[in-house]
C-alpha cells in the first residue's frame, strides 16, 4: 500500500493520475496546505521541502522499511519503476521521457505557477511580472507544440510519466487565459489524454476540496503566499 500525501493542485494530480493509471493500491492522506499542515513535523519527516505531494511506500521492492519519496519527478520515476509501466524500456525512450519530465519540473510547472500567482492571486496587479511569466508560458507551449507536431506523446509514440506530469498544468489553460487554438498539436494531445479513464479518475481526486479563492482569507494568504495584512 502507498500513502499519498495530497492536496488538489496540479502537482498533486500528477501523482493521483499515475496511481490511477498504474492500478497501484494507494490511500490518500489529505494535507490542508491553506491551514499549514505541510509545516507539521510528521509531514516534514516525509517531505522536508514542506511541499505536497509525497508518498510512503509500505511495500518497497527491497522488502525493507517503508520508503518515503518527495518531489513529483522522483515520485513518478519511482512509481514507474514499481509498476513497470509508463516509462519506455529502450534507452532512447527512457532518455526522452526523462528529458520531458525534467522540462516540466524545471519549466512548464514553475512558470505556469508564477503566471497563475501574479494573474489570479497577487493582491495588486504587477504588469511586468504578469507579462514576463505569460511570455515564458507561451514560449514553453510553443516548445511543447513543436515536439508534439511529429510525436503522439512527449516521449515519442507511447504515453508516459512525461505526459502525466504536464497534463495537470496544461489543464489550467482557461484560468490562465491561454488559447489552445494557438497550439494545435498541444490541443490534439490534450484532447487525446482527456479520454483516458485512469487520467480522468486521477484528475477527479479532491475536486470537492479545491479552494479557488485562497487570496480571500488572511491566514491562507499568509500561509501560502507569505502575505501579511
Amino acid at each position: 500500500m502507498i500513502d499519498l500525501y495530497f492536496a488538489p493542485t496540479p502537482n498533486g494530480w500528477k501523482i493521483s493520475v499515475m496511481l490511477e493509471e498504474s492500478g497501484l493500491d494507494y490511500d490518500i492522506k489529505w494535507v490542508n496546505i491553506g491551514a499549514g499542515e505541510q509545516f507539521e513535523p510528521d509531514f516534514l519527516a516525509i517531505s522536508p521541502n514542506n511541499r505536497i505531494p509525497a508518498i510512503v511506500d509500505h511495500d518497497p521492492a527491497d522488502g525493507g522499511e517503508p520508503v518515503n519519496v518527495f518531489e513529483t519527478g522522483a515520485i513518478l520515476l519511482y512509481l514507474a519503476d514499481k509498476a513497470e509501466d509508463f516509462l519506455p524500456h529502450d534507452l532512447r525512450g527512457q532518455i526522452a521521457a526523462t528529458e520531458w519530465l525534467m522540462w516540466q519540473m524545471g519549466g512548464l510547472g514553475p512558470m505556469m505557477g508564477q503566471h497563475g500567482h501574479f494573474k489570479l492571486y497577487a493582491p495588486e496587479r504587477i504588469e511586468y511580472a504578469t507579462e514576463r511569466y505569460r511570455k515564458e508560458v507561451l514560449r514553453l507551449f510553443g516548445v511543447m507544440d513543436r515536439r508534439l507536431a511529429d510525436h503522439d506523446y512527449l516521449a515519442g509514440e507511447d504515453y508516459s510519466i512525461a505526459d502525466m506530469s504536464c497534463f495537470p498544468w496544461v489543464q489550467t489553460y482557461k484560468r490562465q487565459e491561454i488559447n489552445l487554438d494557438d497550439f494545435a498539436h498541444v490541443k490534439r494531445w490534450y484532447e487525446t489524454l482527456k479520454q483516458r479513464e485512469g487520467l480522468r479518475r486521477g484528475m477527479a481526486v479532491g475536486r470537492d476540496k479545491i479552494n479557488r479563492n485562497p487570496q480571500d482569507d488572511a491566514q491562507t494568504r499568509k500561509t501560502l503566499f507569505g502575505l501579511e495584512e
